[in-house]
């Protein structure tokens, strides 16, 4: 297996839950670093959100491996920004057998 093209600079957030002050929270996105990856869509569809026609983009991102636990390491639930746009993460798995590669599951929104 060939060695992914780690080309593209991505940000990874977590979201934080902070109190409201009227019993409830608001959530804000912290960055939590940027890492080098690959990118490949996988797939794409149309579908009905809140607001209207929403285009649904699955993609592969693959990146180095971090040790569990470690804040490198992405895991479901987070997410991946790229200037405006945001790649939420729903999966993370070894890519390849050595365990030197991750590969996230991602999916992108968009208001169509």
């Amino acid at each position: 297996m060939k060695p992914p093209k780690l080309t593209r600079s991505l940000v990874l957030e977590e979201a934080v839950r902070l109190p409201d002050g009227a019993g409830g929270y608001t959530e804000n996105w912290t960055q939590l670093g940027t890492l080098w990856a690959e990118l490949q869509m996988r797939n794409g569809r149309e579908t009905s959100g809140e607001g209207g026609a929403m285009s649904l983009t699955g993609y592969r991102v693959v990146i180095r491996s971090a040790a569990f636990g470690a804040p490198s390491r992405p895991v479901a639930g987070q997410r991946f920004r790229d200037g405006t746009r945001i790649f939420k993460i729903h999966a993370v798995g070894e890519f390849g057998g050595d365990g030197r590669y991750l590969t996230c599951f991602v999916q992108e929104e968009v208001a169509a």
